[in-house]
């Protein structure tokens, strides 16, 4: 076997050892990465090589929005923002049937996508919807699962994470075209999990919430429009050029803070928890970014992406077998392996694969984002499976059976994300920030 073979090997199966003992991911990877890195050159050169790409890999301005936009989200999340959201959610999914499974479905949208969190969407909503619906007659495991499959949201429609860290993976794709992106798969999932909700709660003969008079419609959407007003300043600002994605992120947070001191909702002895949830947070993802960083010099280095393409373009060079297969690694991996760590491993080792396949990069990192976005939500380690499950106090095995009915959408909309590119492109397009 060739050098690229045998640094495969030792780095993955290392990695992957350290992960079943226990060791955190972060430090599985970097210890992976110096193992593999011994094969291919000498010790002081790898540890040279190795502390050098860990430094790299965090020592970029871009960065700076991924801290900035979770302390947004932390200022969010803490500053009871989700009840407005939740009011508002009612007015748009209240005559349906099943319309709090609906409502949930929808405040998770909106909560996620101005927090840009799974697992403070899935914590705030189940927290307010769960009991709610219990009253109302609801399945305590459906509406577990409706909280639980529609959390991810927030993961693609943005502002979020997963795109500032896919562009720094790839060598600079725009993150105003991804966030951008992120819309119309994201819509996408809301109306087809909300599809299956409709049907599931038609059967169930759950009521239909009601009928909200004008002067109350106008002061819930008078409630909630401040905080939609974020994304609108936020995402426009980047998309129209004003300022960077990194200063977007710094208006994000000042927009945040001024909106929960407006409402009242935060006072001084909250700033302590904010702070020290944001720089916890960030200080795992910057670690795993920099790690993850030294892990993609020592697989270029070894040229085992350019392997990697090589081989799957001699078993076939039919683009639907392999965006398939990229798909089905995506979806196992996500079901062991939370988000972040997914996406700074395997981007690295697919997106090459992608571009000689001639899939956009944007349109690439949509598939990704959503792929991995399914895996939060799945056993064993899907942290929004955990939360939901803790927030309704439903064992995850009474809600697995009817989580099964929405993994169908949610895979649907992938599958209809991968194979239909202007679905993820046609709002960058439109925008001009892609051709």
């Amino acid at each position: 076997m060739d050098v690229a073979v045998w640094t495969g090997i030792i780095l993955f199966g290392l990695f992957f050892l350290f992960l079943f003992i226990g060791v955190p991911i972060a430090v599985s990877i970097a210890a992976a990465t110096f193992a593999a890195a011994l094969l291919i050159l000498p010790v002081d050169a790898s540890l040279l090589a190795v502390s050098q790409q860990l430094i790299t890999g965090v020592d970029s301005t871009v960065l700076l929005a991924l801290v900035f936009f979770m302390l947004a989200g932390s200022i969010m999340n803490n500053g009871g923002i989700a009840l407005r959201l939740i009011n508002l959610a009612k007015l748009i999914g209240g005559r349906m049937a099943g319309s709090l499974a609906h409502t949930n479905i929808i405040g998770n949208t909106l909560f996620g996508a101005i927090s840009g969190s799974a697992i403070a969407a899935a914590a705030s909503m189940g927290r307010i919807m769960h009991p709610q619906q219990e009253r109302e007659g609801y399945s305590s495991s459906y509406s577990a699962a409706v909280n639980i499959a529609s959390a991810p949201t927030g993961l693609i429609i943005p502002p979020s994470g997963m795109p500032i860290i896919y562009s720094l993976l790839t060598g600079g794709t725009s993150i105003g075209a991804l966030f951008i992106a992120g819309y119309l798969p994201g819509l996408l999932m809301v109306g087809l999990l909300m599809i299956v909700a409709y049907i599931l709660a038609k059967r169930a003969k759950y009521p239909v919430a009601d009928k909200t008079g004008g002067g109350e419609a106008i002061k819930i959407i008078w409630q909630a429009v401040p905080s939609l007003f974020l994304i609108v300043v936020v995402i426009g600002g980047i998309a129209g050029g004003i300022f960077t994605a990194t200063e977007g992120a710094a208006v994000a947070v000042f927009y945040a803070l001024l909106l929960c001191l407006a409402y009242r909702s935060l006072s001084l002895s909250d700033f302590p928890k904010i702070l020290k949830e944001t720089v916890s947070y960030s200080g795992i993802i910057l670690l795993l970014i920099g790690a993850s960083t030294a892990m993609s010099w020592v697989l270029a280095y070894a040229e085992i992406p350019q392997s990697l393409t090589n081989a799957m373009l001699s078993v076939t060079d039919n683009t639907i077998i392999l965006l398939l297969i990229m798909l089905l690694i995506l979806l196992v991996v996500g079901t062991f392996m939370d988000v972040a760590p997914a996406l700074l491993i395997f981007t690295p080792i697919m997106f090459p694969v992608a571009t000689e396949m001639g899939i956009h990069p944007v349109h690439f990192g949509m598939i990704m984002a959503m792929a991995l976005a399914i895996g939060v939500t799945t056993p064993p380690i899907g942290t929004v499976l955990f939360i939901g499950s803790s927030v309704s106090k439903v064992s995850i095995e009474k809600i697995i059976p009817k989580l099964m009915m929405f993994y169908v959408p949610l895979v649907a909309a992938l599958v209809l994300v991968a194979f239909i590119p202007e679905i993820s492109l046609f709002l960058p397009r439109l925008f001009g920030l892609v051709e």
